[in-house]
């Protein structure tokens, strides 16, 4: 039987999410298949070796414990030990500079520069906002005039504060998607509740997982939908995004199991 080594933070204190719940129910339904162990994020680089594969999930942002990270990736990497997602992401995984790049290549996304010297490349609104490239979770987040943006550096993203409708996440296990959820209330972003894409939904959530190009993994899509029913992306989470499997239906959660087990096994061969 393959085993897991399967990376959370048990403790992470998720704003209006408990992380934990949703680690110990996945976990519940893989060991039936895997053999399987539960690790804290700092712990893996040094527990891996023993196991088939590392399967980072809900282990909170990054930047919390960014040396036990880089260490984590490097011996990955010199080892060729099996990294689930693999960690070959181009999304949220290698930070935020897609969005700036996605935004240049012409792709719907929420308008993203990184230096005011290019302010002519947003539409002139009242407020933007400013986050760090290497954030997670709204971490260091501030909304800011445009006069303020002349003290900003390069490594926060500018972005024009979008006024939307709601928020829509599309959940995808490789490259086959699973279920979709929206927050009515732009203002309560993890009040989520099940939601049916239409097939221009689905084309535009595509986009994006099929640009990133991961062989195997889990990914979220997260989007905007503006005043004039546009979606632009507002991140593509591809290394550790929280699945909000409390909010979907029994079916959906054993569909998705099944999914993620499945892909496990695949990226095993």
């Amino acid at each position: 039987m393959p085993s897991i080594l399967y990376v959370s933070d048990l403790a992470y204190p998720a704003r209006g999410r408990r992380y934990c719940d949703e680690d110990i129910y996945l976990t519940s339904q893989l060991r039936k298949t895997f053999n399987l162990a539960v690790c804290h994020p700092e712990d893996a680089a040094h527990l891996m070796a023993a196991f088939d594969v590392a399967v980072v999930r809900n282990s909170g942002p990054v930047i919390d414990y960014p040396e036990a990270y880089a260490h984590f990736r490097e011996q990955a990497e010199a080892t060729g030990r099996r990294v689930y997602n693999p960690l070959t992401g181009k999304g949220d995984m290698a930070g935020k500079q897609y969005l700036i790049d996605l935004h240049e290549l012409g792709y719907p996304v929420i308008p993203t520069i990184d230096t005011p010297d290019h302010l002519d490349r947003l539409p002139d609104v009242a407020e933007y906002v400013v986050k760090p490239k290497a954030g997670a979770d709204s971490h260091g987040l501030e909304f800011v005039s445009r006069e303020a943006l002349a003290n900003s550096t390069s490594d926060l993203l500018i972005q024009p504060k979008i006024d939307f409708r709601y928020e829509v996440s599309f959940y995808f296990v490789d490259h086959d998607f699973q279920y979709a959820l929206h927050a009515p209330d732009p203002h309560q972003r993890w009040e989520l509740t099940g939601y049916e894409p239409t097939k221009q939904d689905l084309e535009f959530a595509r986009k994006f997982v099929e640009w990133n190009d991961l062989g195997h993994g889990i990914q979220r899509v997260d989007a905007c939908r503006t005043q004039d029913g546009d979606l632009l992306l507002v991140e593509l989470e591809d290394l550790n995004p929280y699945l909000s499997l409390d909010r979907t239906t029994d079916a959906t959660r054993e569909r998705f199991v099944q999914a993620m087990t499945g892909s496990i096994r695949s990226s095993l061969t």
